[in-house]
């Protein structure tokens, strides 16, 4: 009887089909996708609302420490250059730790530093202590970014990595407004205090409601792997090209946005602070825009969608240069949709192309881009030393020509192979 039984099983086991595979990772719509998405979006909140709490203050930190814009500006430089240093090693540590622990950790670490800000002595302290918040929120944006290749399915890649681009925009934009009202009553310190305690509310928020991964392997912190998953991506021309791509546009975002409160709080403007904080208003297009990049590259493929981005960045900063508040907004307002635009299609990019090590690959390109914030905050400042706006545009400029060159010569690339290409 029981040799029956086994050869009936045989039997069936051989006629009956396979059973699909089922993917258990989220889409939208699914479990556990909406409270993902909120909690990455806090977590974008906090990060860009600390990482540039003192961009909108720039005026004031200059008069209270007697420096010209190009010292303040080391405020942003030094926590967006420490993030761009340590983005790597954190990267390594996320996939031994797992991705969760170390971004909860980060905004941990984050925003215990940004309550102890506000009572810097000096400049130097100032820019030490940002220093330190920096390298803190590196353990952030190529974690995210890896946690959602991870647990997102493919094709709700580009629309969910869009939706935390666009918690950057509303921490950007929240941040600045806030801190520029608060300053306008009680000063500078008061304001980055206050951010502090909003990034608080969001760290906790997003602890609670980050869902636990499923689908993450610990990896090998070893640093001979490490090195070699770095160069295996490195040897990859398309990664490199949205690595420039990234570094570019956050040349002219940086630089852009680190002066623009010099500019308007001079004549022929002479805007008060708490009006220049709520110029930052214009990230809600940055929140449209990053939202939406699903679409446009749906429609226009990847390299429209990066010419369309650069283009758009380019009217902006041309724009900008009258001397009419109105056409310096709609400027503004360019600028910012074609940065965020084209960085959530650079970044999204970068996470589909990378089949092994995610995380390094994101980190990557989170290093090119805080590289490239930091050197536009910094030569922004100097270029408007120097020139005055138009300077800051000029330099604007060259760097959205370098993402057009970039990128034709991806298309170059892509038709001599005879495939679609990325980039």
């Amino acid at each position: 009887m029981p040799a029956a039984s086994t050869e009936a099983s045989t039997t069936v086991a051989a006629v009956s089909p396979a059973l699909p595979v089922v993917d258990s990772r989220m889409t939208p719509g699914g479990p556990g996708y909406r409270r993902m998405s909120f909690a990455l979006f806090l977590a974008g909140v906090a990060t860009f609302a600390l990482l540039y709490s003192t961009q909108a203050l720039l005026p004031l930190i200059s008069g209270e420490f007697g420096v010209p814009a190009s010292d303040a500006s080391w405020t942003v430089s030094a926590a967006t250059g420490a993030l761009a240093l340590f983005v790597l090693p954190m990267s390594a540590l996320s996939e031994r730790f797992g991705r969760r622990t170390l971004m909860t950790a980060s905004l941990v670490v984050a925003v215990t530093v940004g309550l102890l800000v506000p009572f810097a002595p000096s400049l130097g302290a100032l820019v030490a202590l940002r220093a330190v918040q920096g390298a803190a929120l590196a353990g952030l944006p190529a974690s995210a970014t890896a946690y959602l290749a991870e647990e997102v399915r493919p094709k709700a890649l580009i629309t969910a990595i869009g939706l935390f681009v666009a918690g950057n925009s509303v921490g950007g934009m929240s941040g600045r407004v806030i801190t520029g009202w608060v300053a306008q009553e009680w000063g500078w310190r008061v304001a980055v205090g206050v951010i502090g305690v909003i990034a608080v509310g969001c760290a906790v928020a997003f602890r609670l409601l980050l869902p636990a991964p499923k689908h993450f392997r610990t990896g090998s912190l070893r640093p001979r792997v490490l090195a070699r998953t770095v160069r295996t991506h490195l040897a990859n021309p398309l990664l490199r090209r949205l690595y420039a791509i990234g570094a570019l546009f956050m040349t002219v975002f940086g630089g852009v946005y680190t002066v623009i409160g010099y500019r308007l709080t001079e004549a022929p403007f002479g805007l008060p602070q708490g009006i220049v904080g709520s110029v930052f208003l214009v990230y809600l297009v940055g929140t449209l825009s990053a939202s939406t990049a699903g679409k446009l590259v749906a429609r226009l493929g990847r390299r429209g969608a990066l010419y369309l981005a650069g283009g758009t960045t380019t009217s902006g900063l041309l724009l900008s240069l009258s001397d009419t508040l109105a056409l310096v907004l709609l400027g503004l307002v360019l600028i910012t949709a074609g940065f965020f635009a084209g960085h959530a299609v650079a970044s999204s990019a970068v996470s589909h192309t990378a089949k092994t090590g995610r995380a390094q690959a994101s980190a990557l390109y989170q290093s090119a881009y805080y590289i490239g914030s930091s050197a536009g905050s910094t030569l922004g400042a100097v270029a408007f030393h120097a020139g005055g706006w138009p300077g800051t545009v000029g330099m604007g400029l060259l760097a959205v020509a370098g993402v057009v060159t970039v990128t034709v010569l991806g298309s170059r690339a892509a038709s001599r192979m005879r495939v679609p290409a990325a980039a």
